[in-house]
């Protein structure tokens, strides 16, 4: 008798690939559920934007009010906005400012650099010393060391953003005249020809390095106060972690074994808490790139958070919009790399 062949077994996809596919259906799926979220909310925000961005004289004839209306699709439909939204969307169009007139995808880049120059620098401080210090704390839990951390990292989360961005601005640039003023270069200098966004980096391509050390000294003081608020931040959840992780049996363990320090802490401890210290430092950054309105306000700063603050109050919709979208778009983005890290920290996760 003629044996039928065996079915052909389907290849099988790795577990590295599923779990790229999972997170990439998730992080697709929250964006779409972003955009309709924030068109909501920004039909609820009370206000009319027509009062807001026509002169008096214009709102007293009907003619120019319904042109306007009709030119932003204000007469039309909730429904059909939307849809007009999300079409325009697919095609990289996020509309046009009613308040500086500009397509909003250039006036987002404009100012999304402007953050980036103080965030990177910021981000990568903190977090080299939040965990070093968090770490350092933790190892000497509840001596006169770990109190003064703990007081420290207290202090610097109690203290406002926008009043130790003052605080600054007064010490080192009208005691001391150790700083430049607020902005982003001294009115001497021009902007560099534009290639990263970044003026330091932009200036040391053009061969400009006087220039580079304005942009520097200028984003100093911003960096400062962003990398004070958020080490204190990091500082708590990194020794919390690191607390955590020591009253595990297997460090205990670890100890008994006559292992060296240096291998249990970084092999050992360091590695078992790094899942939530990457989820932590992801976060931050995230709220860094969308936008610290108070301390751009204070230093007079181009960003993200001045264009949110000046498109909300003119009740820009399409830039309220722009910036909605690059806020979610940014928290979904850093939350799908920190996934991804979490698949290479500890493979359980990759597989579970």
């Amino acid at each position: 008798m003629e044996t039928s062949a065996p079915p052909a077994r389907r290849p099988r996809v790795p577990p590295i690939v599923r779990y790229l596919a999972r997170r990439l259906a998730i992080a697709v799926g929250l964006l779409f559920g972003s955009t309709l979220i924030g068109f909501l909310l920004v039909q609820a925000v009370p206000g009319d934007p027509v009062a807001a961005n026509l002169s008096d004289e214009a709102l007293g004839d009907p003619a120019a009010v319904a042109a306007f209306e009709q030119r932003w699709g204000l007469d039309e439909p909730l429904p059909v906005q939307y849809l007009t939204y999300l079409r325009n969307l697919v095609q990289g169009d996020l509309g046009t400012s009613q308040h500086t007139g500009r397509p909003v995808v250039e006036d987002l880049l404009d100012h999304i650099p402007a953050t980036l120059e103080i965030a990177l620098p910021a981000i990568l401080l903190s977090v080299l010393l939040g965990i070093g210090i968090g770490m350092f704390a933790a190892l000497r839990h509840g001596r006169a060391a770990d109190q003064a951390v703990r007081i420290g990292s207290l202090l610097g989360l109690s203290t406002p953003p926008f009043w130790l961005s003052l605080l600054a601005l007064y010490l080192f640039f009208f005691v001391l005249g150790l700083s430049p003023g607020g902005g982003r270069l001294s009115p001497e200098f021009s902007p560099p020809p534009s290639v990263t966004g970044l003026y330091p980096v932009d200036a040391l391509l053009a061969g400009d390095p006087m220039l580079a050390w304005d942009a520097v000294q200028h984003a100093a003081l911003p960096v400062l106060v962003l990398t004070l608020v958020t080490t204190a931040t990091l500082v708590r959840f990194v020794r919390s972690a690191l607390l955590e992780v020591l009253r595990k049996d297997y460090i205990t363990a670890a100890h008994a074994k006559g292992l060296p320090p240096r291998t249990v802490l970084f092999r050992h401890l360091l590695r078992a808490g790094l899942v939530q210290i990457m989820t932590m430092a992801g976060l931050t950054f995230a709220s860094m790139l969308a936008g610290t309105v108070l301390i751009e306000s204070v230093f007079a700063w181009p960003g993200l958070g001045n264009y949110a603050y000046t498109s909300a109050s003119a009740l820009d919709r399409p830039a309220i919009l722009g910036v909605t979208l690059f806020v979610a778009a940014t928290y979904i983005l850093i939350n799908l790399v920190v996934d991804l890290l979490y698949g290479l920290a500890d493979p359980r996760i990759r597989l579970s």
